[in-house]
């Protein structure tokens, strides 16, 4: 991901207290950004994340602690942008608390001239970690393949793949494609016979 890639984002802030809200805002808008939603209702903020689909959400905390993690659940229910805890002081309870329902970082109203530089690392994490997520969909995929044309053909796992490999070859087809296919009941099965049916 390139600086040009995060000139300008669509960003959702959300807080149970508007105040905070406001002041967040021009900040954001400072650093080059769209605010596109400021949230305060818990269940609000999962329909809007799936509607607006931000490039990043800030949660900050407010009064309740509680208010803030539900917030952070339901955008990263949506799972379509990273999430930045934005607290006053540090909190590493706090902050540990956030970390396991999804936040990819946290920043502090002292370093918001820092922002954007944290905003670019978790930006380039969140997207490593959806390559991630997309090489391990692929591997079951193709796992998967391997499993049911080794059980149809009644062949080893090397064959298994030599067959996936060969044919992604031959149709000049991406493997995952030609996996996805056998998965989905179309490519390199046998034939069944009318007896067999």
């Amino acid at each position: 991901m390139s600086t040009r890639e995060t000139e300008h984002l669509r960003v959702l802030i959300a807080n149970e207290r508007r105040d905070r809200l406001a002041l967040v805002a021009p900040i954001v808008a400072a650093l080059g950004h769209e605010v596109i939603a400021r949230e305060i209702d818990v269940e609000d903020v999962g329909p809007v994340t799936a509607r607006e689909r931000p490039d990043v959400a800030l949660v900050g905390l407010g009064e309740s602690s509680e208010h803030a993690l539900g917030l952070i659940e339901k955008i990263v229910q949506e799972a379509t942008c990273p999430v930045i805890l934005l607290i006053h002081a540090p909190d590493p309870g706090f902050v540990k608390e956030a970390s396991k329902r999804g936040i990819f970082a946290f920043i502090t109203d002292a370093e918001a001239k820092d922002w954007q530089s944290s905003i670019d690392i978790v930006l380039r994490r969140f997207a490593e970690f959806h390559d991630l997520e997309g090489a391990f969909g692929r591997r079951a995929v193709i796992e998967r393949a391997k499993g049911i044309l080794m059980e149809r053909h009644s062949v080893s796992e090397k064959s298994a793949f030599a067959l996936l490999h060969e044919s992604s070859r031959q149709n000049n087809r991406k493997l995952i494609h030609v996996a996805t296919a056998v998965v989905d009941g179309h490519l390199l099965l046998p034939k069944q016979t009318e007896a067999s049916a």
